[in-house]
Parts: C-alpha cells; structure tokens; sequence
C-alpha cells in the first residue's frame, strides 16, 4: 500500500500576527467562508486547504468531519466549536479548543460576532461550514455580517451535500430516460417553522415559501435538505399535490462519513420508514424522482474493507498525515494521537562531535526514518550537506528509513530482509566484523543492535539525534471514546508506544483491539498482560493496515 502524495499547501510569507499598523492599532484580519464538502476528507477542495493552512481560528460545527482540522496547522491556531447534536471530536492533540464540548449550539447572532471580533483582532478567520457555504448554510447573514465590519471576506465553495449523495451513494441525480433537471429543497425553510409538535399541516395563517404544488410536478430529482423534522408535512404536501406515491426515494444519513447509511423506499412509506421505529436523526438529505431506481447504482462508498470501524494511530505527528489518509480512503475513521513526540536535542555537543568524526566510521546505521531527517537537518545546520557521509556505507531498518534516505540522493549499502534491528544485527556482523559503526538514534531505545555488534568484535558509538519523549496529554474525547469503547482498533509500532499506551489507558485497552507493526511490539504487549489482535508480517505502517485487512471482517464492525 501506497501514501498519496498530497498537494503542497500554500502558507502566507506573512505572519498575520505580526502585521501592523501606524502606532500600536493592529491589522483588521480576513475572514473565509470555506464549504468543506461532504463528511469525506478527501472531498475538500485546495483553496480549502490553503486557508485552513494560514488561519490563526477555525469556527466548526458538528456536520464539519473532524479529521479536516489536522490542516490546520499554525502552531497557535484556535479551534472553536460552535455546538451541535453530538459531541465534536477534536483529532489534534498539540490544538486547543476555545469551548471544548458545548452544552449548546451557539446562535446565529454569536457566530458573526466572533468571527468579526476575531478579524478585528488581527487574525485570519476560516468559518468552516459542511457542504457549500451558500447552500443552505446561513452564509449570507455571516456574510452581510463581515461585510458590515468592513471587513476583506472571500467564500470558498465546496461539494455540497447532495451531489456528493449521488456520488458516494452510486445514484444517478440525472438520467437522459427519467431525469433532466436537479432540484435542491429545504425541507424547513424560514416562513414554515415552526410548526407545532404533531402538526401534519401548514397552519393557515402562515404562507408556504415554497411552492409545494410545482414542486410535486417538477420533471427532475428533488433533494431535500434538513427534511426530518417537518417531513410529515412536505411528504403530504408533495402526495396532495399528486406526486406518485411509487416515486423512488433513498435516504442518506451521514454523507460521507465513515458510517454513511443509506435506505430505499418510495413516497409513500417514507414517513413509516423515516420514523419507524424512531425518526432518523440529521445529518440526511432526501434523494426523490424515479432516476433513483436507475439499475447502475452502485453504493461502493459503504462497501469499503474499513467501513464503520475508528482506528487510532499513535504513530508521531512525522509522516501522520499520509497514513491517515491510507485508512480513511478504506472507509475508516482515522483518529491520530501521537503516543510519543520527536523533539530536538536539547544539546548537540555530542551528535556535532560524531558529524565532525563521520570519516572514522565505516557503517552508519539509521534505526528509523526520524533518525535520517534529525541528522541531515543538523549537518545543514552546521554547514554541511550530505557529501559528509561519502565514505560512509549506510544500513537502514526497515523500507521507509530507507526511501528516506532517498529523500536525500542517499541509497542504503544495507536493508534487511526482516525490517526490525534484531536482523539487521544479523546482517551487519557478517559485513562490519571489527570495523567501526556509528548508530544514530533516538534519546531512548533498545540496545540489542548495539550489543549484536560489540559482542562480534565492532568498535560501536550510538550518539542520539533526536529526543523520543511521551505523550503526557490525552484529548478527552479520545479518552472518552476509548473508554466507552467507541475505537476499533489502537496501531503499536513500536515498544515506546505500547508503554506510554498502557501507562494513559490502562484496562480501557481490552476494549479495543491492537495492532503491531512487529513481533517485538507483540511481545511487549503480551509483557503488559494483552492481547495482539492483528500483527503485521512486514514492519512497515502499510503492513499494520494489511494485518488490520487480513483481521477485520463486515461481522465485527
């Protein structure tokens, strides 16, 4: 399995915090009103991406999937929830959330006037709405509201929410034999609300603001947005006014969002089906017109290998993104909280005393992709590039040490078969035999390569490039859906991890089911008293997904 390349993300050369004014007044912020698309990561669009990359707070609400936030990546930027039916999950361990886990959702009215008091402070606001920010979204009032404030505003569009229902539902919106025309509906619009518990009818002191009658008639696909609530009352109006009660309808509920849900019926039984034996709860949108039925439709999006299951990876923020988005293209909820941290040494005394040695060393040997990058950033720190390690034959564990390597026009002498130290231990001692060796290497970690290595008669030096430092902090929403049993499945890959894991989790581990990336991270866990449920036969990232693969079955989701 690959990591998709992502697109570069554009940052401002500008710090917005650091831009001023005459005097002491700072520089009036930007305001972005970006769509998200659907509840897919993958649907946001680049422009998207680019202002959540340079925004200093994020205002979302509960249609916003989460896993967006990781774009966010100002060290200091503010992310606000803004409330909703359920509880936001925010994925981003080293983020903040302004209001954590609202009791209720924010009105209208607080909305704009946190978005203008933001950019009046000088920060770039992105307002991050589901779908398309002018579809149904009350943009226009947070519009008006900025603009008010004389304030520079830009509007994003997204992939609003019933194309992407088409789509991730395999349904055919048109059809050249049934439909024409796409007709985009609230189901609660402003001058029918509220009704009354119970009240079928438009009371008749109050006018329709849409007209029910041409709606029944209309030669296309009716989509119906925020249609739940009052779907007693625009189903009876579309049957009184003679739309043909064997009309094909699909229900979709949580467009793309891992546990995306989606339910056939006609118009007739949709109040029965909808309600039955409770109502459906939003987020749905109401897919009507005979080109629904089409025989090509084809519901790929929920028949994903990883459909429905949440999958926490505890891997360092280093290379997160990618392996995220590995899982969340199989269908699954990636959750990312980095178990440990790659920081920089605190002293460089002794790395810079064996950069200024490398001649010496016939092998030097990189135990992990962290260890590459740590050292070729101090070598450009210093002045030097990679010519410093011409004389030098290199080994690698594992495949990605190696493709870092890369990274820097540098090819590995040295890769094992099996990709975890103990092996490659075995192959160095047959090519090092009384040389020297330079192991580069995490402030922490094993000393089995290292003592293979002495005890066949090599000359070792291990000096740290990096510190390896444990997670103390665990978002309490994390906390809480492991608590509750709520993550499928916890990635282990390495011994640091699986420490620093049963240190914050405890006996809330049995409620999940773990993955290795390595028989050794298997025996540590079993060491702690649990059990592997998946354990990869290659140690590699791409090989703890296989295992989950070769694990996970439709019936345990």
């Amino acid at each position: 399995m690959t990591t998709p390349e992502f697109p570069a993300i554009w940052t401002p050369t500008v710090d917005p915090s650091e831009r001023l004014k005459t005097g002491e007044q700072t520089a009036r912020g930007q305001v972005f009103l970006v769509g998200a698309g659907p509840g897919e990561p993958g649907a946001i669009t680049l422009r998207a991406l680019e202002c959540l990359a340079q925004a200093d707070a994020v205002l979302f609400d509960y249609l916003v999937n989460p896993s967006l936030l990781r774009w966010a990546t100002r060290p200091n930027v503010r992310l606000i929830s803004l409330g909703g039916h359920g509880d936001p999950k925010l994925s981003g361990a080293n983020r903040t959330s302004d209001l954590g886990t609202p009791q209720r959702m924010m009105s209208q009215a607080e909305i704009c006037q946190m978005m203008v008091e933001l950019a009046n402070q000088g920060q770039n606001v992105v307002r991050l709405k589901c779908g398309d920010p002018l579809i149904f979204a009350r943009a226009s009032e947070e519009l008006d509201a900025v603009q008010n404030a004389g304030l520079p505003c830009e509007v994003v569009p997204g992939i609003t929410s019933a194309f992407a229902a088409g789509s991730y539902a395999g349904i055919p919106l048109t059809n050249r034999e049934h439909a024409s025309a796409v007709a985009l509906v609230t189901g609660h619009p402003a001058a029918e609300k509220p009704l009354a518990a119970g009240e079928p009818e438009m009371p008749a002191n109050r006018a329709p603001s849409l007209d029910w009658e041409a709606l029944a008639k209309f030669p296309g696909t009716l989509v119906v947005y925020m249609g739940t609530t009052q779907l007693e009352y625009w189903v009876g109006e579309l049957l009184r006014f003679g739309k043909d009660p064997q009309t094909p309808v699909a229900i979709l509920r949580r467009c793309g969002f891992t546990d995306q849900s989606m339910v056939r019926t006609t118009l007739a039984n949709l109040i029965e089906v909808a309600t039955t034996p409770k109502r459906i709860r939003p987020p749905v949108v109401f897919l009507i017109g005979s080109a629904i039925a089409s025989p090509q439709a084809s519901d790929w999006f929920s028949r994903r290998p990883l459909r429905g299951q949440t999958i926490l990876v505890t891997r360092p923020n280093e290379g997160g993104a990618g392996v995220l988005r590995d899982l969340e293209l199989l269908g699954a909820q990636a959750l990312h909280w980095p178990a440990i941290s790659i920081r920089p040494l605190d002293d460089y005394r002794e790395l810079d005393q064996a950069i200024e040695g490398l001649y010496k060393f016939r092998w030097v040997v990189f135990p992990s992709s962290n260890g590459v990058r740590a050292l070729m950033q101090r070598l450009w720190s210093l002045g030097r590039d990679a010519r410093a390690l011409a004389n030098c034959h290199l080994a690698a564990v594992g495949a990605q040490t190696a493709k870092e390597l890369e990274r820097f026009h540098l090819r590995a002498d040295l890769v094992p078969a099996r990709f975890d130290a103990d092996h490659l231990a075995d192959d160095l001692v047959r090519d090092v035999g009384s040389g020297s060796c330079l192991i580069v290497r995490a402030s922490r970690g094993r000393e089995v390569l290292a003592d293979r290595l002495r005890t066949s008669g090599a000359a070792v030096t291990q000096v740290a490039a990096y510190q390896n430092v444990d997670t103390e902090q665990v978002p309490p929403e994390i906390r809480h859906a492991m608590n509750t049993g709520k993550i499928h499945w916890v990635t282990a890959t390495s011994n640091a991890i699986v420490d620093n894991l049963v240190r914050q989790f405890g006996a809330s581990l049995r409620n999940t089911r773990l993955a290795t990336i390595s028989p050794l991270t298997s025996q540590r866990i079993r060491e702690h008293g649990f059990e592997v449920a998946a354990e990869a036969r290659v140690a590699t990232f791409a090989g703890v997904i296989d295992a989950i693969l070769g694990a996970h079955t439709p019936s345990a989701a």
